[in-house]
């Protein structure tokens, strides 16, 4: 690269200093400045084919800088993107070449604003993921679903230049605040619901406060209606127990409910008794006081009995006769009673209320007097003539008084109800928001009021004109804002529909209950968004709403509760696997247990939260058990490896040469290891020693048995050698291998160890060759099998007889041939 660059630009070194020359050396000038053109030329096509070839960067830096012509400094300029090398190439270009130093002062400057952009964009994904960690971790709930939808929508747009890193721990602090937040939606959905709940109770125990009310003023010539009672007994009933279902109920609700409920039985009771012995009431009315014979007074008795018709309530006229022919009296009623204390009350009520005028007269509170007076009015109205003939003049005093102080007070409001008709006046001829032109005319009214109204109904009609004229773009916003509540309204109706036909049409035993989950939430979702509506308009919609989503969230919540009682019974097998052996297949067991459990369907959010902790924590213990064994396992393999390294090295210092015994003591102190605990590492060195001492003490007892052999060879020189001193088996590796002379045995010899023999013996060598070929045995045999065709070379050799000696020569060769075979 170095000698191409130099290469590139080696036309841009300075030229040296033209040395005037005398005229007789002019002629030789001009081919010297064409051969110094024609090497410019030569380079500008370089430099443009290098510029063509897609150069690196410190190739375009080099052309930035050197390039021959302005236009290649240019184009290779233009190439550059490394920031390092624009920068090395604005500070050679500074005031030399200007068109490269604007193109690389406008690289840098881009890169400068991206690396700008990217700080920017990095302090934004470090602040979003520092407070998504704080809302994680924060005890503020307060708009907690807004204020993570603002971190999520502000995420996505960094999202694409954050780390894999980053996105982890985003999006972990992520799920942590949706898991937050769902826990808080299910706490206000709680007690959201736990406030419904006690509204219902305590409108249950006003109906029935209210109903047993209006039974202790049933007139006596009627009875109350039983199919009415029954159905609001069987509908109380209901909603109490929809009412107190899984939450706490005070002690006094209960009671009361239970007293109100009870009482309402009993009268039920009898007024249905008195319905079936109608007839039997019905005929002892027709029997005559002094023609009643105790027969009859014993079935009066016993009716009266069975009705047991219950005390505070009066008793029908149905009962009047039986009552009369067992001596019973008719109960006398509180009616009369009751009036006085009417009366009374009314009186008393009449007496303070008049005192209180009295008072807010002397006061001049103009508005409170009248609302007093017409209090006082009402008292008045609700007593009898005699209770009311000593409060009239009363009356009548309070009233004239009220009226001076209206005249009175009508001259000192009359300027403020005139500035009020000015500012409804002006507020009609404004545009303003409905909502809050709407809020201001009720702004207006009231001040209207509490000045006392007016007397002068000029002013009135001004004022009211103006009010009217006022609201009337009002009127045509909340009559649009009807139309969109009765859409809402038939949205809400069509919800139910679709609802109510899914309900009907369900098959539980097949449900898809995620899908049945998501309908569920789908159908709360779209009911909250069909909204406002009209509230009247609204509560028998919304009571079908209630009862279907009861209807849908039964099966829901029994499918919930299998499920969780499957993850249960998945929990404790679990942990009674803590404790399993072997721990393998308790591993075994417990990933097969988190495969069921994936398989499981819907839960409920907390209890499955519950039951995951309890299951995981039963799985870590087991995989506790398995990661402690690996460490005991460990540290077992590196004591072994520590006693194995110390073996090891005493036995590296065992030389291969050294005598069979050491090698053979250093074999048994290999053999001593335990192989098993050691790491692999460890386990190979081993191995490798064993095979070398292995082979060591082979090659010991193999030189030793040459030696033998080799002391044999030689003895058969000089005589021949008895059998009995050679071993057993050569007798018959002699026969093995036929009648061979000592020239073959040796020539054979030679060939097995592979050295040559003599000049001589080659042609007898080539037909043994060619003979062991035919034979089917060539040079490629192995060790042993080379021991064993030599050691029957040599039994053959030794068992032969020697006819006064062999030949020294020949015997020497052989030993030759046994030398190599150990050196080999």
């Amino acid at each position: 690269m170095a000698a191409f660059l130099q290469k590139l630009f080696k036309s841009r070194k300075p030229a040296a200093p033209t040395r005037k020359t005398p005229a007789r050396a002019q002629p030789t000038a001009v081919p010297a400045e064409d051969k110094r053109a024609e090497q410019k030329n030569e380079l500008r096509e370089e430099q443009l084919q290098a510029l063509q070839a897609s150069p690196t960067q410190n190739v375009a830096a080099g052309l930035a800088n050197e390039g021959v012509t302005a236009d290649i400094r240019f184009r290779a300029a233009n190439l550059l993107q490394d920031a390092e090398l624009l920068q090395r190439v604005q500070k050679q270009a500074k005031g030399r070449d200007k068109g490269v130093y604007q193109v690389v002062r406008q690289k840098l400057q881009v890169i400068r604003e991206e690396q700008a952009q990217q700080e920017v964009v990095s302090g934004t994904i470090a602040s979003l993921i520092s407070s998504a960690r704080d809302q994680a971790k924060s005890d503020d709930t307060k708009l907690y679903g807004a204020r993570l939808d603002t971190l999520l929508s502000q995420w996505a747009t960094v999202e694409a230049s954050a780390s894999p890193d980053q996105l982890s721990e985003f999006l972990e602090s992520a799920h942590r605040c949706r898991e937050r937040l769902t826990d808080i939606q299910a706490t206000q959905d709680t007690e959201k619901h736990q406030r419904e709940q006690r509204l219902q109770r305590e409108e249950t125990l006003e109906l029935m406060a209210q109903t047993l009310n209006n039974l202790q003023h049933q007139p006596t010539e009627t009875l109350a209606s039983l199919a009415s009672l029954d159905a609001l007994q069987k509908t109380q009933e209901n909603r109490w127990l929809e009412a107190t279902r899984d939450t706490q109920v005070e002690k006094s609700q209960q009671k009361a409910y239970e007293a109100s409920m009870m009482t309402l039985r009993n009268y039920m009771n009898a007024v249905r008794h008195i319905g079936q012995a109608k007839e039997s009431l019905l005929a002892i009315s027709t029997v005559v006081d002094q023609d009643a014979s105790p027969e009859d007074q014993q079935r009066a008795s016993d009716l009266l009995k069975e009705i047991n018709w219950p005390t505070g309530f009066p008793a029908p006229d149905l009962l009047d006769s039986a009552r009369k022919l067992v001596g019973k009296p008719k109960p006398v009623t509180n009616k009369s009673s009751d009036d006085q204390k009417q009366q009374q009350a009314s009186s008393d009520d009449l007496k303070a209320t008049l005192d209180r005028l009295d008072e807010a007269l002397e006061a001049k509170q103009l508005k409170e007097s009248r609302q007093l007076l017409k209090a006082a009015q009402q008292h008045l109205k609700a007593l009898d003539h005699r209770h009311s003939k000593s409060f009239q003049a009363r009356v009548q005093l309070l009233t004239g008084q009220l009226r001076e102080l209206t005249d009175w007070q009508g001259f000192a409001t009359e300027p403020k109800q005139i500035a009020l008709c000015e500012q409804m006046e002006n507020l009609a001829e404004q545009s303003t928001e409905p909502e809050a032109k709407s809020e201001r005319i009720k702004e207006l009214q009231k001040e209207w009021r509490e000045l006392g109204g007016s007397s002068d109904r000029i002013l009135w009609s001004r004022f009211k004109q103006a009010s009217d004229k006022a609201y009337e773009p009002c009127k045509t916003y909340f009559k649009a804002k009807s139309g969109l509540k009765q859409a809402n309204l038939e949205k809400r109706k069509t919800i139910c529909t679709e609802l109510e036909h899914f309900v009907n049409a369900a098959d539980w035993s097949t449900m898809d209950w995620k899908a049945v989950e998501h309908i569920l939430q789908t159908a709360r979702q779209e009911w909250k968004s069909a909204w406002p509506v009209e509230f009247r308009d609204n509560r028998q919609v919304q009571k079908q709403f209630d009862d279907l989503l009861r209807k849908l969230e039964t099966p829901i919540d029994q499918e919930r509760e299998k499920n969780e009682a499957m993850k249960q019974a998945i929990v404790e097998q679990a942990q009674t696997l803590t404790a399993h052996d072997p721990l393998h297949e308790a591993m075994n067991k417990a990933k097969a247990l988190q495969t069921d459990w994936k398989a499981v369907g819907i839960t409920r959010h907390r209890e499955d939260r519950k039951l995951w902790q309890a299951f995981r924590k039963a799985c870590d213990e087991i995989f506790a058990r398995r990661d402690a064994e690996r460490s005991e396992q460990q540290k077992a393999a590196q004591e072994a490896d520590t006693a194995a390294e110390a073996v090891l090295q005493q036995v590296a210092d065992v030389s291969s040469t050294q005598g069979e015994q050491a090698l053979e003591q250093a074999a048994t102190a290999l053999r001593g290891l335990d192989a098993s605990q050691t790491s692999a590492t460890i386990r190979e060195q081993i191995q490798r020693e064993k095979q070398r001492l292995s082979k060591a003490i082979a090659a010991q007892k193999l030189k030793t048995g040459i030696a033998e052999w080799q002391a044999l060879v030689l003895a058969r020189t000089e005589d021949d050698i008895p059998t009995d001193t050679l071993p057993g088996k050569w007798s018959a590796l002699a026969e093995g291998l036929g009648e061979l002379n000592d020239q073959e045995i040796v020539i054979r010899a030679e060939i097995l160890a592979g050295i040559p023999s003599p000049e001589e013996d080659q042609k007898k060598r080539m037909e043994i060759q060619v003979q062991r070929l035919t034979e089917g045995m060539g040079s490629t045999e192995k060790t042993d099998n080379s021991l064993q065709s030599v050691e029957g070379l040599v039994a053959s050799w030794c068992v032969k007889p020697a006819n006064g000696g062999a030949d020294l020569s020949l015997a020497s060769r052989l030993n030759n041939a046994l030398d190599s075979l150990i050196e080999n």
